[in-house]
């Protein structure tokens, strides 16, 4: 299993030298109504300098998802104006904080919040992180694509599909930060102007899963665009059978790279919709090239 050593911090930064030589390799920072507690540019190039990627989290206050869907379209707004200031390429996720024990009462306002969200962003750009239970219905309901899961509210109960989880806390830089395993190679992070360029670890019965997938000169960009981890996310998706997601990450790559592609969503779909347990997902990517190529 992947496991690649992160922190989380609010109002003090212990800085990307301190983190560098404690080996962490992630800073989950936050986006906030608080100006002093957000990443910011300085931050974000600091943090790159020594190699270490951001992940954003918006945060205004605890309960906030309590106030549904509205305030998720006003928050993911706001979030999305702070990340790219601070430097985060198009395409990246954004976490959005659920930093309570939600009750099965309150789920269905919390996860109206994060459709509110995905509204702005698009599906494929939506987190959460909360307790289990919150992560949980968030991922079954195809509410937020990425999960970032705290030990607190689980109950020792961890959510194998989280991209990250959050446990103990240490002091770095003379700074008390929350420690973090990222779980996956992609887990939402970047460094100012680049996108990582990732390819899922393979996985059985998938010889080809790690060939990466090129783009050649067309519609996309004037230059080749490798592996770009938006594409393997449609991919993911279309191997759970999620259609609509698949859909809906193939159009939000596409405004990424500012081309409507219409076309390769309805092709997305089709594949998706085709897919079986048995499927040969080697040739599921190249089919999904191919759509790319003719669009």
């Amino acid at each position: 299993m992947t496991s690649i050593p992160g922190v989380d911090y609010a109002w003090s930064h212990p800085g990307g030298s301190a983190l560098k030589a404690a080996g962490k390799r992630f800073a989950a920072r936050y986006l906030s109504n608080d100006a002093d507690k957000n990443i910011a540019r300085a931050e974000a190039d600091d943090l790159a300098q020594h190699e270490v990627s951001s992940v954003v989290v918006w945060e205004s206050t605890a309960k906030r998802p309590l106030a549904g869907r509205a305030a998720g379209i006003s928050d993911a707004q706001v979030a999305q104006r702070q990340a790219t200031a601070a430097g985060m390429p198009s395409g990246r996720p954004i976490y959005f904080a659920v930093d309570f024990d939600a009750t099965a009462g309150q789920m269905a306002t919390v996860m109206a919040y994060l459709d509110g969200a995905a509204s702005v962003l698009g599906r494929a750009r939506v987190g959460v992180y909360g307790g289990y239970d919150t992560v949980r219905a968030a991922l079954d309901g195809r509410h937020a694509t990425w999960a970032w899961q705290t030990r607190a509210w689980s109950e020792g109960r961890w959510d194998s599909r989280a991209h990250m989880r959050q446990g103990a806390t240490q002091t770095i830089g003379g700074v008390s930060c929350d420690l973090n395993t990222a779980l996956t190679t992609d887990y939402g992070q970047w460094m100012p102007g680049r996108t990582p360029n990732i390819t899922p670890q393979q996985e059985d019965g998938m010889a080809d899963w790690n060939t990466p997938l090129t783009i050649k000169k067309g519609p996309w960009s004037e230059k080749d665009y490798t592996a770009p981890a938006e594409l393997w996310l449609v991919l993911g998706n279309i191997k759970a059978g999620r259609a609509q997601d698949a859909a809906e990450a193939a159009l939000a790559q596409a405004r990424a790279n500012g081309t409507t592609l219409s076309t390769l969503a309805g092709k997305v779909d089709k594949l998706a919709t085709a897919a079986t347990p048995t499927i040969d997902y080697a040739k599921l990517a190249a089919a999904l090239l191919a759509a790319v190529k003719e669009s």
